[in-house]
């Protein structure tokens, strides 16, 4: 037996130290230096065919290397391969993290329930009788996927051996150990050792491994920040969950767009795809309801048609109130001196109260010219007129600028039953024919001659 040497890692962000410090000098965090055991031993870890013949990998020309094999495994969720980017890689380490209760174990066992393709899925937050009560719920016959309770990656790597899976999940990494480090599950060392196994057994075997990991009280990964750059894709999977949807994003793809967004409705059996998430997004109440306007945005590839709800009173107390949900409170300011100073709206000892239904986020500038004209119909108390919606930006001069893809705006507009679409006159329209009429405005005044006569 090798001797024992003895580091010291900051919890918070992974950095090593020779003694124990009070406080990181990196992150300047108080109290997260802990004294962790590394065993200096020789690893006995995966190895594959080539390495227990001898054998080394050698230097290809990058001509040299063939890529003809390397067709994405399809993993039959519409929303989860267009994160990805078109399916799961081979030999790619995906990690998806988010809230306790949002979903993450569902997805990932509704989609190891129905691969075609043989599934690992490893535990080690519950039992097998337990996860069998959830599966029951979701997809009760499954011939391909085979669960195993167990956190040494030791003993992972035997079933796995045995049992030559396509596709191994891990719930979660923060549960996993190895025996060539002492310290408890869920360190910084354990994690960095346990993530470094994994990444060998997928790029040796071109086996795609999906871990779940838990987050911290900011919404970042648990664990050193290195966990994150060493895995190929990142995924956030979030929600409220005073709302029945989900939303999946991409943080980090090495093999697509961060762009793409997937959304999913919690439902008992499961977690049920939204092909269609501007239904959803869109209130079918037929009463004209002043201080709402409806927005033709784009996340990714995907455009969706949201509603802006909008509430201007007047301040009961000295200091008006600005709040958003869903959308930038600074931007809403921005809009806000906008309509003051340019188009001679007095909104400034009036409360504002912004929200995006759904309870959805939006960064996307395109929503700027709704939620003016949902604020100036909230305060006019005139209701906009129905099929009417808008896509265009706000510049600080009370200008209207151009957006893109707006083509593929009118268009889900359109798609949707909207009669009429507001967008800038810069734009450059490729649409020769279509059913909705497109108005061209360059200020805010002509939206609110168009709108309000």
């Amino acid at each position: 037996m090798a001797k024992t040497k003895t580091t010291f890692f900051c919890q918070n962000c992974g950095t090593q130290f020779a003694k124990w410090v009070g406080q990181c000098s990196a992150c300047k965090e108080w109290n997260t230096v802990v004294e962790e055991v590394v065993q200096k031993a020789e690893k006995t870890v995966w190895k594959t065919h080539s390495e227990k013949l001898g054998k080394r990998p050698k230097p290809l020309r990058i001509n040299e290397i063939s890529t003809e094999r390397e067709v994405r495994l399809d993993t039959f969720d519409l929303e989860f391969n267009r994160v990805l980017g078109g399916g799961l890689v081979p030999g790619s380490l995906v990690l998806l993290g988010g809230e306790p209760g949002v979903g993450k174990s569902t997805l990932l066992l509704q989609i190891a329930l129905r691969l075609p393709y043989k599934t690992l899925y490893v535990s080690g937050e519950e039992s097998q009788k337990q996860i069998k009560m959830r599966a029951d719920r979701i997809h009760p016959n499954s011939e391909t996927c085979l669960i195993l309770t167990e956190t040494k990656t030791q003993n992972i790597f035997q079933q796995i051996e045995a049992t030559e899976p396509d596709i191994v999940v891990i719930d979660s990494i923060q549960t996993l150990h190895s025996d060539y480090i002492e310290s408890a599950a869920g360190s910084i060392s354990q994690i960095r050792e346990c993530t470094a196994e994994l990444i060998k057994f997928a790029k040796e075997t071109n086996t795609p491994v999906i871990l779940i990991g838990h987050i911290t009280k900011d919404g970042s990964i648990a664990g050193p920040k290195i966990l994150e750059h060493m895995v190929d894709t990142v995924l956030q999977f979030e929600g409220d969950r005073n709302y029945v949807y989900r939303i999946l994003r991409a943080l980090k793809n090495r093999f697509g767009s961060t762009a793409e967004l997937g959304i999913y409705e919690m439902q008992g059996g499961g977690l049920r795809q939204v092909n269609n998430p501007s239904e959803i997004l869109i209130s079918k109440s037929d009463e004209g309801l002043s201080g709402t306007a409806v927005a033709s945005t784009v996340e990714g590839m995907r455009p969706l048609m949201i509603e802006i709800q909008a509430l201007v009173s007047t301040a009961v107390y000295g200091t008006p109130q600005r709040s958003t949900t869903g959308y930038n409170a600074k931007r809403l300011n921005m809009l806000l001196a906008v309509l003051e100073k340019r188009a001679g709206f007095k909104l400034g000892a009036k409360d504002v109260f912004l929200n995006i239904t759904g309870g959805i986020s939006v960064d996307d500038p395109a929503i700027d010219l709704a939620v003016i004209a949902a604020i100036l119909s909230s305060n006019e108390d005139i209701p906009i007129e129905k099929g009417v919606c808008f896509a265009a930006e706000v510049g600080l001069a009370g200008e209207i600028r151009p957006v893109q893809r707006v083509d593929q705006r009118i268009l889900e507009a359109e798609k949707l039953g909207f009669t009429t679409i507001y967008v800038s006159k810069n734009n450059k329209i490729g649409l020769k024919k279509t059913n909705i009429e497109v108005r061209l405005v360059a200020r805010i005044e002509d939206v609110v001659r168009g709108l309000f006569g």
